[in-house]
């Protein structure tokens, strides 16, 4: 199962990517919680694009029947979490990320690198 964890979290990583979303991470937090397999980390211009970002993920997914299970900060759109059970997405502005710093708080996860044609 751990596979189709890892192909969701890559397609999440891939629509953020589209929708010009910066610093995709992809951690792998299996060893370290029972909560989830995967966590995306993802930056947005601002609180209008978190939101698109946001947005096109779940257009995507829906696509192939699969739905956000829990979403919050979508309305304030400075740290957006959606919750896809095994997966667990970040959406942040820069200033969010910076102040939150999830990669460290979450040091000891995996960093998973991406195959996909992201820009800076």
């Amino acid at each position: 199962m751990a596979k189709i964890e890892r192909g969701l979290a890559i397609d999440i990583c891939k629509s953020i990517d589209d929708k010009k979303g910066k610093d995709i991470v992809l951690l792998d937090v299996s060893n370290l919680t029972a909560f989830a397999e995967y966590f995306v980390i993802a930056t947005g211009n601002s609180k209008k694009h978190t939101i698109a970002l946001a947005d096109e993920i779940e257009k995507k997914l829906s696509k192939n029947s699969v739905f956000v299970s829990h979403k919050e900060g979508y309305k304030e759109g400075s740290w957006i979490l959606m919750d896809y059970l095994d997966v667990v997405v970040h959406i942040f502005t820069e200033e969010e990320r910076t102040f939150y710093d999830i990669e460290r708080i979450w040091k000891g996860a995996k960093y998973v690198e991406l195959d996909i044609d992201m820009e800076s």
